[in-house]
Order: C-alpha cells, then sequence, then structure tokens
C-alpha cells in the first residue's frame, strides 16, 4: 500500500464526540459547518478566521490608528486657530496717566470679536511632523507583522489538529490489526496449538494500542482547543479538520540560494522595515534639537470686532476695532539653541536604533539559516520515512505469510506490527513539520 493511500483514508477516520455537542456558536462559528456536534475547517478558513478575529491584529490596528490621528495632529501645528469670544473690562478709582498724574477714572469696555491666532515654532514642528509621520510607517510594518504572525500560528495550530486526527487513525488501524490477530491466537490457544502466553503477549499490545489511541484523542482535544482560541471561536469548541491527504506542501522553491534569501528577508520583513521607520523617526528627532531652533518661531494674530464702553467723564461710544501683529523670534536655552543635553540624547537615541537595526539583521539571517535547513532536513526526511513505511508494510506481510505456513512466531508478528505504526506516526510527523516549516520559512522571509 502506498503511503498517501493509507494516510488518504485515515485523516479523518477518527473524530471524538466526547466534547459537549452544545456550544455557543460565535459569529465566526455560524460560517463553519457543523458535523455532528464537530465544526469542519480547512486551512484557508482558518487563515481567514485568525486575521479576523486575532485580538493582536485588532490591537495593531488600533496602533495604526493612533499613529496616523498623532500624524495630523503634528500636522494641524502650523494652521492658525479660530477663537471667537466677547471681553469686558471696568475700572474704578485710580489710575495713573500718560503723563504721570493720578486721575480718579471710572470706566467700562467690551469687545466682542473674533481673533485669527498662530503660534508656531516653526522647526520643532517641522521634524515632529516628520517623525510623526515615520511612527505611522512605524505602525503600518507593524500591523503587517502581527498579521503574519497570526497567519503562522493559525496555519501551525491547523497542522497540529491534522496531525492529531491522523495519529487517532493509526491508532485506529493498529487497534484493528492487532485485535483481529487476537482473536486468531485465541482461536490458536484453544486449539492447543499456541501457548497461553503467545496470547497474552498479542492482549498486552492490543491494550497498548488502545492507550495510543486515547492518547491521539486527548492530543486532538489539546489541538481543537488551541486553534479555536487562535481563531476566537467558543471554548469548548470541537473541530475537525477538513483535508483528508496528509501531503506534503510545495509552497518554498527549493533552489533559491540561502544568500539571495537572507536578502530578501532583510528586504521584504516587516519587522525589518519597522526598524527602518524607527531610525527615519529618531533621525528626524535629532535633525529637529540640531536644525530645528535655527528655524525662528512665527507669531501672528489678527482681532476683527469691535470696542464699546463708557467713563464717568462722557458718554458711551462703540465702533470698530481691528487689531494686527507679527513677530519672529528665537528661542536659546532649553528647548532651543545651545541645548546640548537636547542633542546628545536624540543622536544617542539615533545612534541605538541603528545598532538595533544592526542586530535584527543578524537575527534574521540566523532565523532564515535555520529554516532554510529545516525545510531542506524535513524534505529528506520525508523520502526516508516512505521508505521506511515501506519496508514496514512488507514487513508485516511476509510475518503474516509465515504465520500463515506456521512459521512465523507471535513475537515476530508484533514487532512488526510495532514497526509499521511507528513507521507510519514518523511519516505523519515529517510531513506536518515539513509543511509548517514551510511556512515559519515563509514568515521568516516576509513574504506568508
Amino acid at each position: 500500500m502506498k503511503p498517501t493511500a493509507f494516510i488518504l483514508g485515515l485523516a479523518l477516520l477518527f473524530s471524538p464526540k466526547d466534547l459537549p455537542a452544545e456550544t455557543p456558536v460565535s459569529g465566526a462559528q455560524a460560517d463553519l459547518a457543523n458535523r455532528d456536534g464537530a465544526y469542519v475547517i480547512d486551512l484557508p478558513a482558518a487563515l481567514r478566521l485568525a486575521n479576523a478575529q486575532s485580538l493582536d491584529v485588532k490591537i495593531a490596528r488600533e496602533k495604526l490608528t493612533e499613529a496616523k490621528a498623532l500624524h495630523s495632529s503634528a500636522t494641524s501645528q502650523f494652521f492658525p486657530w479660530l477663537e471667537p469670544g466677547i471681553a469686558y473690562r471696568r475700572h474704578d478709582n485710580l489710575i495713573q496717566a500718560v503723563d504721570g498724574q493720578f486721575l480718579n477714572v471710572h470706566k467700562q469696555s467690551y469687545a466682542p470679536g473674533a481673533t485669527l491666532a498662530a503660534q508656531v515654532d516653526l522647526g520643532e514642528a517641522i521634524y515632529k511632523n516628520l517623525s510623526a509621520k515615520q511612527q505611522v510607517h512605524f505602525a503600518e510594518h507593524a500591523l503587517a507583522a502581527q498579521r503574519q504572525e497570526t497567519t503562522l500560528a493559525a496555519a501551525q495550530n491547523y497542522f497540529a489538529l491534522l496531525f492529531a486526527q491522523a495519529a487517532a487513525g493509526v491508532s485506529q488501524e493498529s487497534i484493528r490489526i492487532s485485535t483481529n490477530y487476537e482473536a486468531q491466537v485465541v482461536q490458536a490457544v484453544a486449539a492447543g496449538l499456541v501457548f497461553k502466553g503467545d496470547e497474552l503477549r498479542v492482549r498486552t499490545q492490543t491494550e497498548r494500542n488502545r492507550l495510543t489511541l486515547r492518547q491521539a484523542i486527548e492530543q486532538k482535544q489539546t489541538a481543537s482547543a488551541r486553534l479555536a482560541q487562535t481563531l476566537r471561536l467558543a471554548a469548548g469548541v470541537d473541530l475537525v479538520a477538513t483535508d483528508s491527504d496528509l501531503a506534503p506542501l510545495n509552497i518554498f522553491e527549493a533552489k533559491s540560494s540561502l544568500g539571495s534569501l537572507i536578502a530578501q528577508a532583510i528586504a521584504e520583513r516587516p519587522d525589518r522595515k519597522q526598524s527602518a521607520a524607527a531610525i527615519a523617526s529618531a533621525r528626524a528627532t535629532k535633525d529637529g534639537a540640531v536644525f530645528g531652533p535655527l528655524i525662528p518661531s512665527i507669531g501672528a494674530q489678527a482681532f476683527v470686532g469691535g470696542l464699546g464702553g463708557d467713563s464717568s467723564a462722557g458718554p458711551s461710544k462703540f465702533g470698530d476695532q481691528e487689531e494686527y501683529f507679527v513677530g519672529v523670534s528665537w528661542r536659546i536655552g532649553p528647548g532651543g539653541l545651545f541645548d546640548v543635553g537636547r542633542t546628545r540624547a536624540a543622536e544617542s537615541r539615533l545612534k541605538s536604533s541603528e545598532l538595533a537595526a544592526q542586530k535584527l539583521d543578524d537575527e534574521i539571517s540566523r532565523q532564515v539559516v535555520d529554516a532554510f535547513m529545516r525545510v531542506q532536513s524535513l524534505r529528506d526526511q520525508i523520502d526516508a520515512a516512505k521508505r521506511v513505511l515501506a519496508a514496514a508494510e512488507a514487513g508485516l506481510r511476509l510475518a503474516q505469510l509465515r504465520k500463515e505456513f506456521a512459521v512465523g512466531i507471535v513475537l515476530e508478528n508484533i514487532q512488526a506490527e510495532q514497526e509499521l505504526t511507528r513507521a507510519r506516526f514518523d511519516y505523519l510527523k515529517a510531513i506536518t513539520e515539513f509543511n509548517s516549516a514551510q511556512y515559519v520559512l515563509r514568515r521568516v522571509l516576509g513574504n506568508l
């Protein structure tokens, strides 16, 4: 029997019904087909739900919204503001005149109108706006990175569920083989052809297979719970993977060179783009500390309205009033020219960002090497596991033939069945890890 043909019939052979069927249905679950209390899901649906439901993705999206709002706020500092209102003033008793005399005066005035004002620390506003713009890019790349992390987690959890289902199928098949063999041995013992101890050996193996099956059921339930958590489905929901053929995927070009993959990762990784945005933001902050104070602050104000009032010496009067003011100034000292501490702190932050980027490049290179080598190794392991599985199947067939000709022994059949079960598990594990490793490599390269 071909390995893939064997897997085809086993992946969905067993789906435990131990979990309660009555589970609260969320909006995302409503999109999944319900089969005997279990929700059927495939890989595309898992990836889609993960990105739609993930709280981490939603948090990253809100941070992007916040960064855009802060950038908008920084841009608005270039524009004047309008201040409508009315002012009332009153004075009683002594006041000093221009020539120095003191007069006893009672007067009041009021000035309704609108003030159009602008006070722009031009240098700081320019560089703060540039820094805020880079923070928007940083948040955009953070969102992309989080989406890829969520996609990877969903894919890995889905493959774990698929493996657990297939492992349960292998255990079921092992129980079937050993149970049939046990029935034959029981008949042989009753006829006096086989030693009673051989019956106990076969029964022991059958019970071990049942223990393995129960462990596979637990593994399947755990994998289902983890995938449900990743997809933010209701707690306790039972998920069943639809893929009936646990076969190696081919989502990575094996002929790519390691050097080109490292260059691709450094160019495309969202976290590397985050690092570049952080450097650009730190550089804008440093330039703002160094060059910003050289650019003067500009203040302008215009008042358009009226002025009215009266005094004890004359009748009340009201008329139009306009006032205009424009000023240019430089700031010397803290926050302005010759603020050495501020400049050095900004330069240090920039240097730290550049060093962090170099450290990240080294980490990315290592991750690419590890992921690439693992994919290559697992591809070879699949071929080896396939050969082992074929040999184990042939070995069990020969052992069964020897038993039919009364030249085989019980222990030989038990060992052949054990080797076949182990080979099947190894083959399933190699395929699962290979598929997951390809997703890891795509994530490491930044194009998942």
